[in-house]
């Protein structure tokens, strides 16, 4: 059960509201955010809700019987927006575009890929400053201060940044840098990480991880939303099957049950889902066709010479078409 509160509650209300609540034998837990002020109640004796919705304090109560109650679509009317600031949104009815590099290589790089989302009129860009990667040889971005170069030519662009955050430890020193940050499909699970960016007032993108079913992503989410924030986005990225005619198993099929479960956005990776440049495009069409509220792919000047997944990453020229080709489908769904 998910009790909403008044805003502006008395404090003899709430002690009133909770008391109610212990008597019938639930678990409280009292979630704050930027948005409200939630009751999380659970527990199996039965009762009549219609008591504790006439509670003074009480803005609206709501069954849900899911094991992720926040994240869950039971509750809210309607589906929740992502507000960057200056316009940017995501979950409005549009299909949001977010490009960039796997990684940020160079203050050039980042120059080129921010002069062709402008002209495309993309504005947010992705890319990765600490990279996770399999082979501890491989390049692993460049920190800190790659990420205070990008944040600079971003905002001189008015160019919002989504980039991976892989530690509690990186959270403080990358806030002022960062509108979104991404969990990515390795640390899905970690709830350390979880229950710290739950503490920030930052949008967070969370990647389904490689072999998380879709209920373990929506519970991830909910760890981040009880601990008080609700600018959350989930990502489908493609999971790990037996097949290995292509890099990842994107599965579409999540994109509509993810839409039926929760109220949060849903955004598609057709980069890592499917992990083969030529097949990225239509990969992004499906998705967004399939319900997606936005995607997010890799983007390059020349994808053949990137440091890192050059293999799923799109020139400018493949860009361009296909943000052209999401722009003219938008009006088909």
């Amino acid at each position: 059960m998910i009790i909403q509160l008044e805003e502006k509650i008395k404090s003899t209300d709430k002690e009133n509201i909770l008391s109610s609540v212990n008597a019938i034998g639930y678990k409280i837990t009292d979630v704050k955010t930027q948005a409200g002020n939630y009751l999380v109640c659970i527990g199996k004796n039965e009762f009549d809700i219609r008591l504790v919705g006439s509670l003074h304090g009480v803005k609206d109560v709501h069954r849900v019987s899911e094991a992720y109650k926040l994240v869950s679509s039971k509750w809210k009317v309607g589906s929740s927006t992502i507000d960057l600031g200056d316009d940017v949104k995501i979950g409005d009815g549009k299909c949001a575009v977010m490009a960039g590099p796997c990684s940020i290589e160079s203050e050039e790089q980042v120059e080129k890929i921010v002069a062709h989302l402008v002209q495309n009129n993309i504005k947010i860009m992705r890319g990765g400053v600490f990279k996770p990667r399999s082979s501890p040889y491989a390049f692993r971005g460049m920190g800190i201060e790659g990420l205070k170069m990008f944040h600079r030519i971003c905002r001189q662009n008015g160019i919002k940044i989504i980039t991976e955050v892989m530690q509690v430890s990186q959270i403080a020193e990358m806030h002022e840098y960062v509108d979104v940050f991404q969990v990515g499909a390795r640390n899905s699970q970690n709830f350390n990480l979880l229950d710290e960016l739950g503490k920030v007032d930052k949008a967070i993108l969370i990647k389904r991880g490689m072999s998380g079913t879709i209920d373990e992503l929506l519970q991830s989410a909910e760890y981040i939303f009880s601990n008080g924030n609700e600018k959350l986005m989930l990502c489908e990225r493609g999971i790990r099957t037996y097949e290995n005619a292509y890099r990842n198993t994107f599965d579409i099929n999540a994109i509509p049950i993810l839409k039926e479960k929760t109220h949060l956005p849903v955004i598609a990776d057709p980069s890592h889902g499917i992990g083969i440049r030529e097949h990225v495009p239509v990969i992004a069409l499906a998705a967004m066709m399939a319900g997606a509220d936005g995607v997010i792919y890799e983007v390059h000047e020349k994808p053949e010479e990137a440091v890192s997944d050059g293999q799923q990453t799109l020139n400018f020229y493949e860009s361009e078409h296909l943000i052209r080709r999401l722009n003219a489908n938008i009006q088909l769904k």
